[in-house]
């Protein structure tokens, strides 16, 4: 009776969609040809600042659940939206960071570009030279998308169910679609940026042709995203819900220094490789 309806509708769409407009700008392999054309495997393939709109987009999200929390008339999913909010704030600093050292060292907010860069023989995967960079990410992503240790906003032994207290039906299950979208997103975004994307090492999609080159550039990029999405699940098997103020603890007074820390390092060593 004390939900603000229209908002109480919004906030679950408010929460999926942006989850699903984020797979527009994720390459997932190189290109195929078929009977003379060339596809590029990627929805939107103009888009050269894929990094940004991922950014801007997936922190959309958040909004949706701090409705869903504010206009449902509970006490409960209100706290949950505010501890949702806050986490978000927390961590979105430290991943910010972390793919800005990424995106200084390649020069290039277009995925396509920072997958080339590691690419061949010359090149190594970006988990080495930016491992601080890749621990920074992984773990703020795992409390970007509320996944445990970091599932706070829909804490059941303190909060009920958080946010999504009031929903039920198809609208309970949009907030689950979203967050599962998010984590397969998340995987994706730390295939692109330190994984090397689709490629192998030793490994020339050119000797396959252009149809299957594309098609096993493909398969290999969905393999390394499982295995990520693996890992989201053994986490989530092996600890328990970190108490509130570690949270808000870890990504203040150690991830987001690591990061500035890591962007410091990077931007120096590149000054004195004489890059721009």
């Amino acid at each position: 009776r004390e939900a603000y309806r229209p908002l109480y509708l919004l906030a679950p769409f408010l929460t999926l969609f942006p989850a699903l407009i984020t797979f527009a700008v994720i390459p997932f392999g190189t290109q195929i040809s078929v009977g003379g054309q060339t596809y590029p495997l990627i929805i939107a393939p103009g888009m050269d600042v894929g990094v940004i709109f991922l950014l801007a987009v997936s922190s959309i999200g958040v909004y949706g659940i701090l409705l869903a929390g504010w206009s449902s008339g509970n006490k409960y999913s209100l706290m949950g939206g505010l501890r949702s909010a806050s986490q978000v704030i927390s961590y979105e600093l430290g991943i910010a960071l972390a793919v800005m050292s990424v995106v200084l060292w390649t020069g290039s907010f277009d995925f396509r570009r920072i997958v080339q860069d590691q690419t061949g023989w010359g090149h190594i995967w970006f988990v080495g030279p930016q491992f601080l960079a890749f621990i920074v990410f992984t773990v703020a992503v795992f409390a970007e998308t509320n996944r445990l240790p970091f599932d706070l906003p829909e804490g059941e032994s303190e909060l009920v169910a958080g946010y999504h207290t009031e929903y039920s039906g198809l609208r309970f299950a949009m907030f689950f679609m979203g967050e599962y979208a998010n984590m397969i997103t998340a995987s994706a975004f730390v295939v692109l940026l330190f994984l090397g994307g689709w490629n192998l090492p030793f490994v020339n999609y050119a000797w396959f042709g252009p149809l299957w080159g594309g098609l096993l550039s493909a398969v290999v990029f969905f393999a390394k995203v499982a295995v990520l999405l693996f890992v989201f699940i053994w986490v989530r098997w092996t600890l328990p819900r970190f108490r509130y103020d570690q949270l808000i603890s870890l990504g203040w007074k150690r991830l987001f220094p690591l990061a500035l820390l890591n962007l410091v390092l990077i931007s120096t060593l590149l000054v004195l490789r004489g890059r721009p």
